[in-house]
């Protein structure tokens, strides 16, 4: 379990990122952590991993403190950022001298990736294209089989083929133990691989719930013409009609909107929040 506690972090006295938030991220679900520029997401990841420290709060990782960067904590944590480097070497290079720093590696499973990939592991990194090399990186990830996979941006750099491909692949090495946050500006791309939503503007959590949760009690829907209904939570014009949201009163779970849930609970989080809780 990773557990934040009044986790407050500032670049400055006045330069504050968030301040007291209180979150809890359990194993066996996958995250969405979703804000726009600047709301905090980063930094949050950083201070899980132990690239930053916080100002005051704690954050632990199963029991593990990470500002400490222990063994024990770094062995079971792996960490996709958007922007990387990978070093001028052979893929089978590559492989060779960083897979023992995870103890759950398995080269056969990142064999297979390779292969779905049709990328050679004799092949140099800097032969790559950027498309390719975020392909590596995310099989490396996924091979390394920690409890705590946390990826940022993991989506940018790859076409639409291979973002099916990265669904697919997160849902086959997913397991019970572990906790996987992924962060994106591509919401569309989390719609059926995620289990939670959090929503995250200035430095503040505006939602946090599982989507089998919002699906029992918020109903989208898609109209030709524009509502009028006093039960509209939210409601804005897309391509072909207008989309809303509106309280769910049958007993079905139905269809989530990330994109249009993202926008209504920027606009007043209030409403949404009320219903679901």
């Amino acid at each position: 379990m990773i557990e934040t506690k009044s986790l407050s972090y500032r670049y400055s006295k006045r330069v504050e990122i968030f301040n007291n938030l209180n979150l809890t991220f359990e194993p066996g679900k996958i995250y969405g952590l979703l804000g726009k520029n600047g709301a905090g997401k980063s930094t949050l990841i950083k201070n899980i991993t132990g690239m930053l420290f916080p100002t005051e709060g704690t954050c632990e990782v199963f029991g593990k403190t990470p500002k400490k960067r222990e063994v024990s904590f770094l062995k079971d944590l792996f960490f996709v950022p958007e922007e990387y480097y990978l070093p001028n070497l052979t893929i089978h290079e590559l492989i060779k001298i960083y897979k023992d720093f995870y103890p759950n590696f398995d080269v056969n499973q990142f064999d297979t990736y390779t292969k779905e990939f049709k990328i050679e592991k004799s092949k140099r990194t800097t032969e790559l294209s950027l498309g390719q090399k975020k392909k590596i990186l995310i099989g490396f990830a996924l091979s390394a089989n920690t409890r705590v996979l946390i990826m940022d941006e993991p989506t940018n750099g790859l076409d639409i083929p291979s973002k099916i491909l990265f669904r697919n692949m997160i849902n086959d090495s997913f397991k019970k133990n572990r906790i996987v946050i992924i962060t994106s500006h591509q919401v569309r791309d989390l719609d059926e691989l995620i289990h939670a939503i959090i929503i995250m503007n200035d430095g503040k959590v505006l939602l946090n719930n599982d989507k089998s949760h919002i699906a029992k009690h918020l109903l989208f829907q898609l109209t030709e013409d524009l509502q009028n209904s006093t039960d509209l939570i939210y409601q804005e014009k897309v391509s072909n009609g207008f989309a809303s949201i509106k309280e769910n009163k049958t007993e079905d779970a139905g269809y989530i909107d990330i994109e249009l849930l993202f926008n209504a609970v920027l606009t007043d989080d209030r409403k949404i929040n009320t219903i679901l809780n």
